[in-house]
């Protein structure tokens, strides 16, 4: 039986390059230059982060793959993700999530 699994665009690289770039097909390797292109931490770190959004802050995982997918540099954009639920996320709160993700995130 096969598990469905959210991953981020970092992970998806790193599984992509895993396999070896002259055994990728057509499709695959086009994915994996839109991976390296919009990749924006390392792919242990994307997973580590994804981790400690789920459990310090209690983001659903889709929720926090997005957010590592994107990166979002201010409140306003992070809201954009927690929104979905209709719920009001404090400021406080947002902000602790941004130092989270600034301690993630490479040079831009």
């Amino acid at each position: 039986m096969l598990k469905i699994k959210p991953i981020t665009i970092p992970e998806s690289m790193a599984v992509l390059k895993a396999l070896g770039e002259e055994r990728l097909n057509q499709f695959q390797r086009r994915s994996l230059e839109y991976v390296t292109k919009f990749s924006k931490v390392d792919p242990k770190a994307a997973h580590s982060l994804v981790e400690e959004l789920v459990n310090e802050f209690e983001i659903d995982v889709e929720e926090a793959v997005q957010i590592v997918n994107c990166m979002p540099k201010s409140i306003e954009e992070l809201r954009v993700f927690l929104a979905a639920g209709r719920r009001i996320v404090e400021t406080s709160k947002l902000e602790a999530i941004l130092e989270t993700l600034n301690k993630y995130r490479t040079k831009e």
